[in-house]
């Protein structure tokens, strides 16, 4: 049997222009100051800084498509020096890689080498006296150790690999001593095979005390004990008191579980936060700024236009005048487009963020969480008459400052929820009730999820187990019984 099947499909296809304006909205501030700095360089008709009036006003209404004329004659080249104009950018890589030194230059370029974690626990092994073969397991051991400072590694399948890859013929036994020598390396704990053993080298470079040796023992011999909490197996296994045990468990506490995540050398970059938006409070009223430096000062070079007006000027062009004079509209349609699409860029990201402070009002006036209204992408997108990816954009990687803190502003959004009134609440309210809850509980009896959901029904929230099991997830706080306390 024959089907015949009509499909008709609608695209919209962005331009290459709406494409990079879309980007240009998604960035943050510093990574756009970090997008800004690059056009310029990229581009010479592109300057920072206040335009002369008469500079604005002389060339405001250019055309620069009235020049591309098919004209083939020919005037002195002197006229304009396109040279002069070039921006380095646009010279060949082959140019600029050898030969621009003199002989007497320096070729070296200073940068900061920070030491990293493994060529830190490397530098420590020097202070130890090893055999070379000795020596060579040990930095193999170094290489194998990840970032967070464990051996993941079976000992059979490091000895296979030493073998295979690096030459190096040992034995297991060889390289448990040398996995020893490992573990006294600093930060304590670094190079353990689990987590069980890197607590235990910890306990055990710790001065000796009552509370650490029971300590060492719960960690060795009840560790399924401890990791579950069951605490009262704890109390009647040991014989100790509940204060005894806690000073104990309060020892394992101060541990740390990922030794090589605490190495200040490790590489790890720390964001700094920058606030895209502004939110104050002034006679009662919310005031929204835009970070200033979203909104930076450009305009079209001056010398770049005045090429072009003297070109325009010329009854006779050659064609190598065009081919240059090409190069340069190119550059000034690029700088207008840029200065165009920031402010496209300010003006979206203000009505949006301005459209979110109104919609969260009372949120913003107090602070209070539970006054968060439920808020979807298509709510704002409506008011502002943007599309929702749009929106989306300009939420997901944005900061705003208010007097409660600076929060990314994806985190004013969230689905809505009946309560037993009817009335739509945000999941954000229950959410912030959900961990209250939890942290006024008995850390003695923790509350397991049905009952969370009880206590949230007669508070007017009625939700189901799963949903309270998923909240409690979504917050990062674990199970009941991984809440217990002594």
């Amino acid at each position: 049997m024959l089907k015949q099947f009509l499909n008709l499909k609608l695209s919209q296809k962005l331009s290459p222009q709406q494409i990079q304006l879309m980007k240009l909205i998604q960035l943050p501030t510093q990574a756009f100051e970090q997008r800004l700095l690059e056009e310029m360089n990229e581009n010479p008709a592109l300057e920072a800084g206040q335009e002369d009036e008469y500079e604005a006003d002389e060339f405001a209404n250019e055309d620069y498509d009235d020049y591309d004329d098919a004209e083939s004659d020919r005037i002195e080249a002197e006229d304009i020096n396109i040279d002069e104009y070039l921006s380095d950018d646009d010279t060949p890589d082959y140019k600029t890689q050898v030969n621009n030194y003199s002989e007497d230059e320096e070729r070296e370029t200073p940068f900061a080498s920070p030491i990293s974690f493994h060529q830190d626990l490397i530098n420590q092994l020097n202070t130890f006296i090893l055999n070379d073969q000795e020596r060579e397991i040990a930095e193999f051991l170094v290489g194998s150790i990840d970032d967070m400072g464990y051996i993941r590694r079976s000992i059979p399948d490091i000895v296979d690999d030493m073998a295979f890859t690096q030459g190096i013929y040992t034995d297991e036994a060889m390289v448990e001593k040398m996995l020893h020598v490992i573990h006294e390396l600093e930060p304590s704990g670094v190079g353990a095979r689990d987590l069980q053993e890197c607590l235990l080298l910890q306990l055990k470079h710790k001065t000796p005390t009552e509370y650490v040796d029971l300590a060492i023992d719960i960690i060795e011999n009840q560790f399924d004990a401890f990791t579950k909490k069951h605490y009262d197996k704890l109390l009647q296994k040991y014989a100790v008191s509940n204060e005894q045990l806690k000073k104990a468990i309060h020892e394992i506490e101060r541990l740390n579980p990922k030794p090589g995540g605490s190495f200040t050398g490790n590489n790890k970059v720390t964001e700094n936060v920058v606030p895209d938006f502004a939110i104050r409070i002034v006679d009662g009223e919310l005031e929204l700024t835009l970070n200033g430096r979203n909104a930076p000062s450009l305009h079209v070079s001056k010398d770049y236009q005045e090429m072009m007006q003297t070109y325009k000027d010329s009854r006779d062009k050659s064609t190598a005048q065009k081919d240059a004079v090409q190069f340069i509209k190119q550059k000034l349609d690029s700088a207008k487009w840029f200065i165009d699409a920031i402010r496209q860029r300010q003006e979206t990201l203000f009505v949006t963020m301005n459209a979110i402070m109104h919609y969260q009002e009372e949120f913003f006036l107090d602070g209070d969480e539970t006054k968060l209204k439920p808020m979807i992408l298509k709510d704002i997108a409506d008011m502002v008459g943007l599309d929702i990816s749009t929106i989306s954009r300009v939420a997901n990687s944005k900061y705003v400052e208010t007097p409660y803190g600076t929060k990314l502003i994806k985190e004013f959004f969230s689905e809505a929820m009946k309560n037993d009134q009817g009335e739509d609440v945000s999941t954000l309210e229950i959410k912030k009730i959900l961990k209250n809850t939890i942290e006024e509980e008995d850390k003695k009896k923790p509350l397991p999820d049905d009952q969370l959901a009880e206590i949230l029904k007669e508070k007017g929230y009625p939700i189901a187990r799963r949903t309270i099991a998923k909240y409690r997830e979504q917050l990062d706080i674990p199970v009941a019984r991984m809440r217990k306390k002594i």
